[in-house]
């Protein structure tokens, strides 16, 4: 972690005091006077702001119900926040785990541990996302057996990864994928000749949404702890 992110969350600081208070030189790590905001720091090590020791607030992991017309940011733009509905303290801490587009809804994952975030969306974790993918056209053999396969995007040098669907009617699909491209699964119903008209997440790894479209709710420790 960030030595400004470490005070951050370990004071009532402000962004901008915590940054003024290293470059003084009031923060000092394992004894030594440290003036970089950028210095990384880990929980081991002896943290101290005016000669207080420092100890972090204790990470929090949410499950959120993503409504359309939501942004995927900490901040509003031509749609609002997910934060913004969040009613909870030193909300600007935290940070969605991986993002979705405006357009589409379910279950986001949202936390102030950088660590587990990273666990979840590096390449080389394969977690899956389930969806609910509803199409304008009907399905075909042809599509779900290339979806499976793996696909070549536009513009892309390596195919999407060996996807699982299953059919619930003509229109409607269930689409695991184990990546997280940009628009990808858009992108994959375009190159069999389809589009995507509605995009639902109902899973991450094993955590499955199960509240109401707009509510939140903290993960349990069994939840947390399934993606370390």
């Amino acid at each position: 972690m960030r030595l400004d992110k470490f005070v951050l969350k370990s004071t009532r600081l402000t962004k901008t005091e915590v940054v003024t208070q290293i470059c003084d030189g009031n923060v000092s790590v394992n004894g030594v006077v440290e003036t970089k905001v950028n210095c990384q720091v880990h929980e081991d090590n002896k943290i101290e702001h005016n000669g207080a020791l420092l100890v972090t607030r204790p990470f929090r992991y949410l499950l959120m119900h993503k409504q359309t017309h939501t942004l995927s940011s900490n901040l509003d733009g031509h749609y609002p926040s997910l934060l913004s509905s969040l009613n909870i303290a030193d909300k600007d801490e935290l940070h969605i785990v991986g993002r979705l587009d405006a357009d589409t809804t379910g279950l986001v994952l949202i936390t102030d541990d950088g660590r587990w975030s990273f666990n979840i969306t590096r390449p080389q974790s394969h977690c899956p996302k389930v969806y609910r993918v509803t199409l304008a056209k009907p399905i075909c053999d042809e599509a779900v057996t290339k979806i499976q396969q793996g696909i070549l995007l536009q513009g892309e040098t390596k195919p999407t990864l060996a996807a699982k669907i299953n059919i619930i009617n003509d229109y409607e699909v269930k689409l695991t994928i184990t990546e997280g491209r940009y628009h990808q699964i858009k992108r994959m119903f375009f190159a069999v000749g389809n589009r995507v008209n509605k995009l639902h997440r109902e899973q991450i790894g094993q955590v499955v949404l199960d509240i109401p479209t707009g509510e939140w709710r903290l993960l349990t420790h069994a939840e947390v702890m399934s993606f370390i």
